[in-house]
């Protein structure tokens, strides 16, 4: 029998916001002369299981090619400046890789950043697949990205186990539409949850997995 943990990542592997917020201002500031928003505001917009980012961030209907070329190249420098891992983050991942679990990454993030930050803090290697929303036609929660990790590992459902864990909605609707558990972290963006597998501490994982 297989152990599987899909993980998603900000919010849930690691603390990005200050990054996220550093390069979305730097838009708004280049290209439109806006005011700064606030972490608190962008990791609320993010975590919206209905939104439309391009409004709420720089006031367009959608993102316009010159926005989306100016973050990504921002971005792909900041990203790294500022991330950490949650406290207990980095033991979970080495405690769950050394008892056999298979580990993945699935992030609505684009998968270049993905590799670039799991890298530069040291934990990119314990995972099997890091995959972004630029690897799928359809993001979560949509679940493609996870259907591409379990088809990596031949998951059988019937004889193998498998987890989503994530800080928002979208984790949680793209595990259930998958067909796997899933588990709300609340240390990271999303301090409250409304379902019923809720955890508050990475070590959580370890009783719930092992």
């Amino acid at each position: 029998m297989q152990k599987i943990v899909i993980f998603d990542m900000d919010g849930t592997l690691l603390d990005s916001k200050k990054d996220i917020t550093i390069s979305v201002n730097h838009i708004r500031k280049r290209h439109y002369n806006l005011e700064p928003l606030s972490e608190e505001f962008i990791v609320e917009a993010i975590n919206m299981e209905v939104r439309n980012l391009p409004k709420l961030f720089y006031g367009t209907e959608e993102y316009k090619d010159s926005d989306r070329v100016l973050f990504e190249q921002h971005y792909y420098k900041q990203c790294v400046q500022n991330p950490y891992l949650y406290e207990g983050i980095k033991e979970l991942l080495q405690e769950l890789v050394s008892s056999g679990v298979k580990l993945s990454v699935a992030t609505n993030a684009p998968t270049i950043f993905a590799h670039r930050m799991l890298n530069s803090l040291g934990v990119d290697e314990l995972f099997d697949v890091i995959i972004g929303a630029d690897k799928v036609k359809i993001s979560k929660p949509n679940p493609q990205m996870l259907f591409e990790i379990l088809n990596h590992y031949e998951y059988d459902e019937k004889k193998d186990r498998a987890w989503m864990i994530g800080d928002n909605s979208k984790d949680m609707l793209s595990a259930k539409n998958a067909g796997i558990n899933a588990m709300f972290a609340t240390w990271g963006f999303s301090p409250e949850s409304e379902y019923d597998k809720t955890v508050k501490h990475p070590k959580e994982i370890l009783d719930i997995v092992l």
